[in-house]
């Protein structure tokens, strides 16, 4: 079974994105089309405050005729922030957000934010377990050594 940590690891870039709570909407939903990223970490120094996501914006600003630019991160962030720590699976990550409905866990280690997991990453992951799985089936049944 994989990790949370062995996720991270296969990601190209294990960069957290973050804003703060008085940052406008705006540059939040800017920064994560500049970084095609679903959600961002609402951070407080080195405390997480929220988390802020797509469907935030879309709910909290878009349908509620708000401005974007007037509009203050800590209006629309979630403050009761769901997380994983480095050493829980990825049925853990799946379980959490199927019974949230999440897309975005942020991993944090030793009280420090390490990572972000998304639903992608996960499915992502899934595939990957499949297909060599498929490959040793494959092998097996035709008695093939490993190259």
């Amino acid at each position: 079974m994989t990790s949370v940590a062995q996720v991270l690891k296969t990601k190209p870039e294990n960069i957290v994105y973050t804003v703060t709570a008085g940052d406008s909407v705006y540059d939040a939903i800017k920064l994560m089309a500049d970084k095609q990223i679903g959600a961002l970490v609402v951070m407080d120094g080195e405390s997480i405050a929220g988390i802020v996501t797509e469907r935030d914006y879309a709910r909290k600003v878009v349908l509620m005729d708000r401005s974007s630019k007037a509009t203050p991160v800590r209006d629309i962030m979630s403050r009761a922030v769901r997380f994983v720590r480095p050493e829980q699976t990825t049925d853990d990550c799946m379980a959490i957000m199927t019974d949230f409905r999440m897309r975005h866990l942020p991993v944090i280690d030793k009280e420090k934010l390490v990572g972000m997991v998304s639903i992608g990453d996960l499915v992502k992951n899934i595939i990957a377990e499949q297909q060599f799985t498929i490959q040793q089936l494959e092998l097996y049944i035709t008695g093939e050594r490993p190259a």
